[in-house]
């Protein structure tokens, strides 16, 4: 946490738990940092949370003052994305970020709650994944960002979710062009199904970070939020860009796999049903010699040509010539 105000980073105080034996409890840092943010004109206090506890959390809210319900928002970790500021830019926004695991193809998913009050940002952060350090850096060698108080943090953190979007939007665009191939191959994998629906599902990921900001992005793209200052205003259009972007990409790919689903469906059933012929037609190739071999295996003492030195070699030749003219049928009609 730290006190940040017109001229730089005044205290930056790392505070763990003080559940752990031997920590110091941190509320009395807390409320000297609010008491000198108070006292100095300009100021705000920039409050990071990781995976809090419930006494941690419950300090902060006595702290800070914060609306019970939001508090519990902010405390789940599994929260919808949502945007809850008044006209003067107070209240609590919820955002996911998101990272693509390139080995696995997998997307993970992390959640920042942002609290913004006149002097005050509170971040609570659940999962590895949207590590605040550089926001931290960027406003305290920003001088411009950082004079526009609380705001700043939730543009910057805004901007950091909105790019980890696009980047895994990006990434699975890039597995889908890859599957594509495969899935119009001669040879495609019988596993290109399997490996749709998993791109479905990740991408269903990013589709539940993006999906409940979409109505920000064109608010913002427009300029019609109340609480974006005059100053900041080209910087959330930017960000509002990029989220309706992303959902574009989004929206693209899951159009894209359903019909590579589908088509891959359509060439499995293809193949299938060339397997099948080839079958069906082996099987009546060799329908004719069984057909000949079981009658004249049959224990009957007067038989046509049972008798007769040319009769073996004349039923193997008619075996033969019948298998022959059968499988130039086949194979010209295409089932062989």
């Amino acid at each position: 946490m730290g006190l940040y105000t017109r001229d730089g980073l005044v205290e930056d105080v790392d505070v763990h738990s003080w559940e752990t034996p031997g920590d110091a409890h941190p509320e009395p840092q807390v409320r000297t940092l609010k008491e000198r943010c108070l006292s100095t004109p300009g100021s705000f206090v920039w409050l990071g949370l990781f995976e809090p506890t419930r006494a941690e959390l419950q300090m902060v809210a006595r702290v800070f003052e914060l609306p019970k319900l939001q508090v519990e928002d902010a405390a789940n970790a599994s929260q919808r994305p949502k945007v809850e500021l008044d006209k003067a830019g107070q209240g609590l926004v919820v955002l996911k970020v998101l990272d693509y695991i390139e080995p696995t193809s997998d997307v993970n998913t992390g959640q920042v709650a942002v609290f913004l009050g006149p002097w005050y940002a509170i971040t609570v952060r659940y999962g590895a994944i949207g590590d605040l350090r550089s926001i931290r850096r960027r406003l305290a060698e920003n001088q411009d960002l950082r004079s526009q108080g609380p705001i700043a943090v939730l543009y910057a953190v805004l901007d950091l979710a909105v790019d980890s979007y696009l980047s895994a939007s990006d990434e699975v665009s890039t597995d889908v062009e890859i599957l594509e191939t495969d899935v119009f191959s001669v040879d495609h994998s019988l596993g290109t199904p399997d490996t749709i629906y998993r791109l479905k599902r990740e991408n269903v990921e990013i589709r539940r970070a993006v999906g409940p900001l979409v109505g920000l992005g064109h608010d913002l793209v427009r300029e019609q939020v109340p609480w974006v200052p005059p100053t900041l205003t080209a910087y959330f259009r930017d960000i509002g860009d990029h989220l309706l972007r992303a959902d574009d990409a989004v929206e693209s790919v899951d159009n894209l796999l359903m019909t590579m689903l589908m088509a891959a469906t359509s060439l499995q059933d293809l193949q299938q049903n060339s397997d099948m012929r080839k079958i069906s037609a082996w099987v009546a190739i060799a329908a004719v010699p069984t057909a000949i071999a079981a009658i004249y295996g049959m224990n009957f003492d007067f038989m046509p040509e049972l008798h007769e030195r040319w009769g073996y070699p004349a039923v193997l030749l008619v075996m033969g010539g019948a298998c022959l003219l059968l499988f130039r049928a086949f194979k010209k009609s295409g089932w062989l």
